[in-house]
């Protein structure tokens, strides 16, 4: 996977090149509150069932914002791949919540 020319991977390794130098552990996060209408509407679904989309929504934002965060801190590092990408959720208050995604910089070549 890319993202903005940084070259991503959630395995330990980037398939076909070689890592050359370690630039540390990256992380970036985002903490969100959840949205009053996405909650009503979240409590009808519970009702009759299904998909949550407004929660969908907001998490694929949340992961695209915490590893837009992430590359830009590998970028500062002097990388250019990121491996061993995780996430991680925490509850940081009633009703908001922190995506972490976090891996290790390493230049390749």
């Amino acid at each position: 996977m890319f993202g903005d020319g940084m070259l991503l991977s959630n395995i330990e390794s980037i398939p076909g090149k070689t890592i050359i130098e370690y630039c540390g552990l990256v992380s970036g996060s985002t903490v969100r509150a959840k949205h009053f209408g996405r909650d009503f509407m979240a409590g009808l679904k519970n009702i009759v069932g299904g998909e949550l989309k407004g929660y969908s929504e907001l998490l694929a934002e949340s992961r695209k914002e915490a590893m837009d965060r992430m590359i830009m801190s590998a970028n500062n590092s002097g990388a250019n791949a990121i491996i061993n990408i995780r996430f991680s959720t925490s509850s940081v208050a009633q009703g908001a919540a922190e995506l972490y995604c976090y891996g290790t910089a390493v230049r390749v070549e």
